[in-house]
């Protein structure tokens, strides 16, 4: 494989383990513990990482608000590459940092005759190139020629370790920045580096992807707190008509407003001291997918009929359950991998163990809610409860539409994220990420919308008697107090027709075909 390709592909790699294309985080203070070089055709190579900056536009005599500083970065090479020079030897071997903008990424490595693309500079690209052979191979930027910045470290005599001198790096250019620390000597084989670099925007260390969703928390967590203002003013009104279904919204609806509020405080807490401590943002994570574990239960108990055709999931209850706890432990790892930590998380390669273990549960809810949907539109037509069966018909709708949405949206992320394999369009990738919370607003709204809490809301819950939603026929009308109360005008009823759609005999039915 192409070596500079290869390198290229480590970015990839890093941002998706990191964020970049998942919508998690990438830490703008990255910590290097004795992190190995790894052999990349020529070259030996490690990343040091890769963030969209914004560019410095204040005066340039001022101090810099956008930059990327090396702080006590060392580099460590193994015993035996000391000892193979002598004590008063001066450079003993090169360690090259090289910082470049992902439009400059070709500027970086070379072809001898059309051959193979190589990192550092061979004897046949220096005759062809004027490179200096054992050093990468560096081409000016066409924007700037002081760009793709290199800065070098040489060990001296036979000691260990080799200090990178402490620079800051000032950005002039809006892009995505990758940073890569490279050794073409081979004698440096088992390279290793310690230190920590610091990279800052305009607005403070949040990664520049990441900015525009601590604006998008606030927002959602506005339009949360709206809803929850509007809901338990109609559920305290109403307190004595609530529904079961109308307690486990509620949950929902204060679940995703706690949610919001500690992911704006949590990229607010990022961006003023550039770290991610582990333990906040695993009790973020943690409750998100809380959220969305008994989300997804909500709108399975709902498409079951639970409360309004069945009074309990019956034999049911422990195979939701045990899917909603598995879905959350699925949901809660992924999470974790996504936005705990800070550069060198996971490989892509166990993002993708995590992910798909997740997006088949989806799908299997999804197969689960749409089947258990079709049998409750089947008994209520069969009871000819025309209100609960209103209800359910839009609810189904809303609930097509939001699949093929998601099945839209993902064709675009596939789209979006194999057409910029660099990540260039990093000031749109976070709507990836903020799509799927707007969606899952917009749905719960619609189920808030169709269960509102009313003086009528125990009008469609589940009545012991098999008959009683039979051929309900429902009018509006005006009370004295002025509220619009839903009036109950029962037709003639026959008690052998009663008996035939007994709830009991559907629900063992039901069971038997679970």
């Amino acid at each position: 494989m192409d070596p500079l390709r290869l390198g290229s592909l480590v970015v990839a790699l890093v941002l998706a383990a990191s964020g970049g294309w998942w919508g998690g985080a990438e830490a703008s203070i990255h910590t290097y513990g004795r992190e190995p070089f790894r052999e990349v055709g020529n070259a030996f190579l490690l990343s040091g990482g890769s963030e969209g900056i914004v560019a410095d536009g204040s005066d340039p005599a001022a101090p810099a608000s956008s930059f990327i500083k090396f702080m006590n970065v060392t580099f460590w090479r193994t015993v035996e590459s000391a000892e193979s020079h002598a004590k008063m030897a001066h450079s003993t071997g090169l360690v090259q940092a090289i910082l470049f903008e992902a439009a400059d990424r070709d500027n970086i490595g070379g072809s001898a005759y059309g051959g193979q693309r190589s990192i550092c500079c061979t004897p046949d690209l220096a005759k062809l190139e004027g490179c200096k052979q054992g050093e990468v191979i560096r081409r000016p930027s066409s924007d700037d020629p002081d760009w793709p910045v290199v800065v070098d470290t040489h060990f001296s005599a036979n000691h260990l370790s080799v200090k990178l001198e402490d620079e800051e790096v000032r950005i002039t250019k809006t892009g995505m920045y990758n940073l890569f620390f490279i050794s073409c000597d081979p004698k440096l084989r088992g390279l290793a580096m310690s230190g920590k670099t610091v990279w800052r925007n305009p607005g403070g260390y949040l990664p520049g992807q990441m900015a525009p969703l601590m604006t998008f928390y606030v927002f959602m967590s506005l339009a949360y707190l709206l809803v929850m203002v509007v809901w338990f003013s109609q559920y305290i009104r109403f307190w004595r008509d609530i529904l079961p279904i109308q307690n486990w919204i509620t949950l929902v609806i204060a679940l995703g407003l706690f949610e919001m509020t500690l992911w704006y405080f949590e990229y607010l807490n990022f961006n003023s001291s550039g770290v991610r401590p582990v333990g906040i943002t695993t009790w973020v994570v943690t409750v998100g997918a809380i959220r969305k574990t008994i989300s997804r239960l909500l709108i399975l108990s709902i498409s079951m009929g639970y409360g309004v055709v069945r009074p309990t999931l019956g034999g049911l209850t422990s195979k939701v359950l045990l899917l909603g706890l598995t879905y959350l432990l699925a949901s809660e790892l992924l999470d974790i991998a996504e936005n705990v930590g800070t550069i060198n998380d996971i490989s892509g390669k166990a993002k993708l163990f995590l992910v798909l273990p997740d997006a088949f549960l989806d799908a299997f809810l999804i197969l689960w809610i749409f089947t258990s949907l079709s049998r409750t539109l089947e008994k209520l037509q069969a009871r000819r409860s025309s209100v609960k069966l209103d209800i359910y018909r839009k609810f189904t709708n809303a609930l097509a539409v939001s699949v093929i949405a998601s099945v839209v949206w993902i064709g675009y992320e596939v789209y979006f994220k194999a057409t910029d394999p660099f990540s260039e369009r990093w000031q749109s990738a976070w709507i990836i990420t903020a799509f799927w919370d707007v969606l899952a607003f917009v749905l719960l709204v619609v189920i808030c919308y169709l269960w509102a809490p009313s003086q009528s809301s125990q009008r469609y819950a589940y009545s012991g008697e098999a008959a009683d939603d039979d051929d309900e026929a429902q009018s509006l009308t005006k009370g004295s107090d002025g509220d619009v109360g839903m009036v109950k005008i029962d037709k003639d009823r026959n008690a052998g027709l009663g008996s035939a759609f007994s709830l009991d005999d559907d629900e063992a039915e039901e069971d038997k075909r679970e």
